[in-house]
This record gives structure tokens, C-alpha cells and sequence, in this order.
């Protein structure tokens, strides 16, 4: 069990896993083996993982990969996914092809704006208050411009401060909601700094302020959302509905009837929304992981957005008009090219010139089509073969190695497994059987 400690963070790296080992794995030397063969041996490199975080001991490590063939707006790419879930690079990779014939992806950035907020409580007249906040508004902008000449420089900045009267869901509450541009930027650094400014200007001027009573003005906090609904980005694929035949024993009518069916499904049933978006997810995390931003804040805010009528439901939507089938997905993104680990991380800086280093615009609508080409891929596979033919074959090699399979049984099991449904009592039955043969040979 876990003892108190004091000085962990002033204790060596060496020094942290040895307290490790001995209040939590009784001084395994194998534990310390385990921890010690994931560091980098570039020390300058380790050193450079090790400043990211707090009281690192080691590295973990999560698959980089590359799903090519993706065609966007007319322009190919081969897209970074960092993810360890199986079949979902190849699900992805699968849909891109697909769609490389039929024109390809289309996407669009509908909007990039952002927000943070100053949360405050007033209990004095809210006229006043509204009189209060007009005469300082521009003040509130003008004490932040060591904060934001290089941003303005750039074409980006505050855009406007508002006044949020809340006191019907919470006695005495109001907001400064604040908008911004930060352009290539997430910009969280650059909100968070701007809105302590707001703040502290706001009680500055208050205190001054002689309608305004010392007691009556108290700033909660000042922090940027990552509900981000007019930061927008859309993506979609089309063509006709014969086109979606792959084969002859298709029929690509009852296909597209099946698919929109399964999307409806998901627009109006919240347990099955929720899987349809966690899939969704699944491309949109990869890249974002990948291109090192912020995967939590994504997901926060994609979610919120999915929920923002007060009903949680699919992201994507599906239609056939006039014989065209047509499939598209509308998002919030928050993503930055520049800043953060953008230039820290090794692989994230190749993940951005493998994108032929994007703009956050471009960033924000080659994910906005990883999240829908997974969710095509899910669906296709959904509405025809059953989603676990395909996962399963993947997921084959996981549980192989679970069990120590060598090089030559696992190219036995992959070969039975071709015709064969993959289950773990199966697998394990069936290399069982291989191995007993090769013993009595």
C-alpha cells in the first residue's frame, strides 16, 4: 500500500523509481527492467520527454502510424494517427481508398473564432453594472496590448467582450465572454492571459469607481472554454448512389437505405450516439495525438457540441437527394500548428511535414475527414459484414502475442484465420493444436 511522501518531486529519476519499487512492487527487479528499457538512449532526447510533464520515470510509448490515400479538396495526403486501438488505421486507410476514386473528400472551416471567459460575481444594481462595464470595455482591451501586438500583427487578436447577465441559474453571477482569433495557435496560453488581464483591470477599475461598492465586485476565475460551437469545420463525401458498389453481389440502393438508416439510428438513440461518436473519435484522437494538441479538450468540446440540444447525437448525417448519396460531418476544432509540443516533440514535427506543414485551418479539416472516414468505414462494415469479422482478424495478433506465439505459428494462425472466426477460445484451441503438431513431428 502506498505510503505519504514528502520531496518526491526534488528526488532524482532514479531516485523516484527506487521508491516505486519498494513501496509498491516489494523491489522487483523486473518492474525496474520494464521501466528502464522504454527510455530513450539519447539522453538529450530523454531529457527533452522528461521537461514535458512532472515526476516522469519512463516513457510510454503509443504506435505512430500512417493511413495514405486521402484526397482532400484535391490535395493527397497520408495522414498521422497515433492509437492503439486495432483496425482503426486500416479502417481509415480502407475509406480513403474508397473514396479516392469518387472525387475524394471535400472540407471546409466554417469559422475559427474561440472564447474564454472572466467569471465574476455582482451584487450591486445591474444597471450599474452595465454602465460600468461600457466605460471600461475599451480599457479592457487596451491594457492587454503587450498581450496582443505580435497576435494582432499576425491578423488575429480579441475580437469583443461581452457582458452575460447569469444571476437566473446562479444569484449574482455575470461573465465577461470574451472572443478571439489565434490563428495557427490553440491559444490557450494567449486567452488564459488576455482574460487574468480583463480581470485584473475589471476589480482595478471598480475599486474606482464610486457607484460601485468595495464588497460588491468578486472575480471568481478567469479560464477559456474548450466548447469552442463557433470554431467550426465541415467535411463531407458524395456520388452516386451506384457508385458505392464495390461488387457485383452489392446492391449499392439498399446499401446507401441500410446507412442512412444506421446514421438515424444514431441522431435519435443516445446509447448508440454515444458509440457512433466514440468511433468518430477514434480518427479524430489519432491525428490530434499525432500533431500534438490537445485530445481531452477536443473531445470535451466535441461532445458538448453533440449534446447542444439538449439531446446527445451523431455527429455525422446521411441523405440520398436526387440520386446522389451524400454523408458529412460538423465539428468544433481547436487545433494548433505552431506552439505547445509542436516544435518540442520529434514525431510531432514530423507528423506536421509528413501534412506538408498545415496551417490550423487545413489541420482542422484533415481531421474533421480522419473522424469521418473512420465513422464511414465503422458503418459500411456495420450495415454489411457485422463490425467484429474485420476487428477480430486485427485484434488476432494481440492475442498471439498475449500468448508467445513465434514468427512461424503466427503466420499458421493468420493463414486458418482467413476462413476461420476469430475468438479467443479459438485461438487459443486452435494454437494449441499447432503446437502439439509440431511436437509430435
Amino acid at each position: 500500500m502506498s505510503q505519504p511522501v514528502t520531496g518526491f518531486s526534488k528526488l532524482s529519476k532514479i531516485e523516484k523509481i527506487d521508491w516505486l519499487l519498494q513501496h509498491h512492487f516489494d523491489n522487483n527487479s523486473e518492474i525496474k527492467k520494464v521501466i528502464l528499457q522504454y527510455w530513450n538512449t539519447d539522453e538529450a532526447l530523454q531529457n527533452l520527454h522528461d521537461e514535458f510533464i512532472e515526476n516522469t520515470v519512463s516513457n510510454y510509448y503509443l504506435p505512430f502510424a500512417v493511413a495514405p490515400n486521402f484526397l482532400i479538396n484535391g490535395k493527397m495526403y497520408t495522414i498521422p494517427m497515433t492509437i492503439e486501438e486495432s483496425s482503426v488505421v486500416a479502417a481509415a486507410s480502407k475509406a480513403a481508398k474508397f473514396w479516392l476514386d469518387r472525387d475524394g473528400f471535400k472540407a471546409e472551416v466554417i469559422n475559427t473564432t474561440k472564447v474564454g471567459q472572466v467569471h465574476f460575481t455582482f451584487s450591486g444594481s445591474a444597471m450599474v453594472l452595465r454602465n460600468f462595464f461600457n466605460n471600461v470595455k475599451s480599457q479592457l482591451i487596451s491594457d492587454t496590448a503587450s498581450l496582443t501586438t505580435n497576435m494582432q500583427k499576425r491578423g488575429g487578436g480579441i475580437l469583443d467582450i461581452e457582458l452575460r447577465d447569469k444571476t437566473e441559474q446562479i444569484p449574482n453571477y455575470y461573465q465577461l465572454h470574451a472572443t478571439f482569433e489565434t490563428l495557427d495557435a490553440m491559444g490557450a496560453n494567449f486567452i488564459n492571459s488576455c482574460l487574468e488581464q480583463f480581470a485584473k483591470t475589471f476589480k482595478s477599475a471598480a475599486a474606482e469607481d464610486i457607484e460601485i461598492q468595495p464588497h460588491d465586485l468578486t472575480i471568481v476565475m478567469s479560464i477559456l472554454s474548450n466548447y469552442v460551437p463557433q470554431c467550426l469545420v465541415k467535411a463531407e463525401v458524395s456520388c452516386k448512389v451506384e457508385d458505392l458498389k464495390e461488387n457485383d453481389n452489392e446492391n449499392p440502393h439498399e446499401f446507401a437505405e441500410k446507412f442512412i438508416q444506421a446514421v438515424k439510428i444514431a441522431e435519435v438513440e443516445p446509447y448508440r450516439a454515444v458509440t457512433h461518436n466514440k468511433g468518430i473519435m477514434n480518427g479524430i484522437d489519432a491525428v490530434v495525438l499525432a500533431t500534438g494538441n490537445d485530445f481531452r479538450a477536443v473531445e470535451a468540446g466535441i461532445h458538448a457540441y453533440a449534446a447542444r440540444d439538449g439531446h446527445y447525437k451523431s455527429l455525422t448525417h446521411s441523405e440520398v437527394k436526387d440520386g446522389i448519396f451524400k454523408f458529412w460531418i460538423e465539428i468544433p476544432l481547436a487545433l494548433g500548428t505552431v506552439g505547445g509540443l509542436t516544435k518540442l516533440h520529434p514525431l510531432v514535427n514530423v507528423a506536421l511535414q509528413m501534412l506538408g506543414k498545415p496551417s490550423a485551418r487545413e489541420l482542422m479539416q484533415i481531421t474533421a475527414v480522419a473522424g469521418l472516414a473512420q465513422n464511414f468505414a465503422a458503418l459500411r462494415s456495420l450495415t454489411t459484414t457485422g463490425i467484429q469479422q474485420g476487428h477480430m482478424k486485427m485484434h488476432l495478433m494481440n492475442i498471439l502475442n498475449q500468448m508467445g506465439a513465434t514468427k512461424e505459428e503466427k503466420a499458421k494462425m493468420v493463414d486458418h484465420f482467413k476462413t476461420h472466426t476469430v475468438s479467443h477460445s479459438e485461438v487459443v484451441k486452435t494454437l494449441a493444436s499447432i503446437r502439439q503438431s509440431s511436437t509430435n513431428q
